[in-house]
This record gives C-alpha cells, sequence and structure tokens, in this order.
C-alpha cells in the first residue's frame, strides 16, 4: 500500500532540477574531477580542504563558473568555494579548473543550504557572493526566492568578523526585497561596493545587453566586541 507523504514541512527549493545536455567532457568531469575538486559533506573537512588559505569566499550558484575562475586565478592566497546544484556547469567549471591548474577551487554539487549547514563552520568565510539569483518574478512564487530571513542568519553565522555578504540582481522588485531582508539582520550592515570589484557574469552581461539595470549589493557582518 502506497505511503502518504507529509509535505507539510518540506522546504521550499528556490530552484527547479531542470538539468540541462550534458556533454561527454563535462561527464568526464564529473566522474574523473569531482572527485578530486569536489567535496563529500559525510567525508571532507573543511580544516583539510581550505583551511590552510588566507581567508575563503563562497560563490553560490555559479552557473558556468567564469566568474569564480577569475576570481580564483586572480587571488591565489584565497581559497574559493563554488556550489552549484546544475551538474553541466559543474562540469564545465571542474574542466576549466583543470586546465588553469588551480588548487585554490573546491566545488559543492550540493544544495547550498546543505552545504552551509553541514560542512562550512561558523565564523569561517571571508565572503559569500551571491551574484544574479532567480528572481523568480511572479508574486505566487516569491516565496522560492534564495534570499530570505532564515537563508541570510545561516549565511551570516558562517561569515567571520568583518566578513562580507555580496549580491547582485538585475531585477528592482528584488533588489528591494534583499534590502528589506538584510535589514532585519542585526549582524549586518550595508557597505559601499567599488566599482569593478568583481568579475561580470554571463548573465549580466545578457540582461546588460537587453537594457536592464543591475543593484549590486554589499553587506558587512559587524565586528564583536
Amino acid at each position: 500500500m502506497p505511503t502518504a507523504i507529509n509535505t507539510k514541512h518540506r522546504p521550499i527549493r528556490s530552484y527547479v532540477r531542470r538539468e540541462g545536455r550534458i556533454t561527454p567532457a563535462q561527464q568526464r568531469a564529473l566522474d574523473e574531477l569531482l572527485p578530486r575538486y569536489g567535496i563529500d559533506m559525510q567525508q571532507s573537512n573543511f580544516r583539510d580542504d581550505l583551511g590552510r588559505y588566507r581567508g575563503v569566499i563562497t560563490e553560490i550558484g555559479f552557473g558556468n563558473g567564469q566568474a569564480l575562475l577569475e576570481m580564483a586565478s586572480a587571488r591565489p592566497v584565497c581559497g574559493y568555494l563554488g556550489i552549484d546544484i546544475f551538474q553541466p556547469g559543474v562540469g564545465n567549471l571542474l574542466r576549466q579548473i583543470e586546465v588553469l591548474g588551480l588548487d585554490n577551487i573546491r566545488v559543492a554539487n550540493a544544495d547550498a543550504v546543505d552545504v552551509l549547514r553541514q560542512y562550512l563552520p561558523p565564523e569561517s568565510l571571508l565572503e559569500v557572493w551571491i551574484m544574479f539569483p532567480d528572481p523568480w518574478p511572479k508574486k505566487r512564487h516569491h516565496k522560492r526566492r534564495l534570499i530570505q530571513p532564515a537563508f541570510v542568519d545561516l549565511v551570516t553565522s558562517r561569515l567571520r568578523a568583518d566578513g562580507r555578504l555580496r549580491i547582485a540582481t538585475d531585477w528592482q522588485d528584488y533588489a528591494e526585497h534583499i534590502e528589506a531582508v538584510v535589514a532585519n539582520e542585526p549582524q549586518l550592515t550595508r557597505s559601499t561596493v567599488p566599482n569593478g570589484d568583481r568579475p561580470v557574469t554571463k548573465y549580466e552581461k545578457r540582461g546588460v545587453a537587453l537594457g536592464h539595470r543591475v543593484w549590486d549589493m554589499e553587506f558587512q557582518k559587524r565586528a564583536t566586541e
């Protein structure tokens, strides 16, 4: 007899699992390189993987990984953790890590909430980057937006004192939503984003070409007294 599934407390995901076509090269990377550069939340240890670096920067939802690669190449003294649920992008990033010979990137092909909770210790991150998260523009879908109070609270707990949360969006309504959510997080304060301080993403280039405005937001964790 089928068992009824209790969905009352099922977590609301900020993504829909629609995998695109995985190329043979991407599949090879997933098979051969993910064991080397990926993290297994049941076995990997943050201190062993990234703890030796001066600071650790996490990008949530890295797309094709190009911005993450640029950052990791430019700042080899820092460690980088890319988190994304979609395998084609993960495979592409792994291929480029191998080509460029970068050893300061680790990859999590998993839900960001799970990675933050299970893998990253409190106060372990220098920065968290969330570039152009899905805006879920329809009002009935706003509950799926990644930036929600509980998520911001979790991210903040993983930032070290003076650590930064950086978010960009090209949807004004989402920018206003983000500002309102973060305003209620007592440990974060708004800071000024230097112009040209981050790589331009593929998604951003497409949006700008269509005439979209970009909202860059940076928030800093208050230093403990």
